[in-house]
């Protein structure tokens, strides 16, 4: 990855088992953990989101937030769906 490419942290909290587990197999990978971790949650997100790539512009939209889909459904943010 670039040096200049933004990036957010991502900090959780996993059993020893499973720090374990991910350093094994990162290391069968000759991935560093960052990379073997980067990998698997975006294999991850491709299995429950589909294929599309989200870019920051496309991150929150009604197909990608359900959530977000039923609080913007209304009156007087209908004005907005035009732009």
């Amino acid at each position: 990855m670039d040096s200049t490419t933004n990036r957010a942290r991502l900090s959780i909290d996993v059993s020893p088992l499973v720090r374990r587990r991910v350093r094994v197999a990162a290391s069968r990978a000759d991935l560093s953990i960052r990379d073997y971790v980067v990998a698997a949650l975006q294999h991850k997100l491709r299995e429950d989101l589909g294929d599309e790539e989200m870019d920051d512009a496309a991150a929150l939209t009604e197909k990608t937030d359900p959530v977000l889909a039923g609080i913007w459904k209304n009156k007087t943010d209908a004005v907005y769906d035009d732009l």
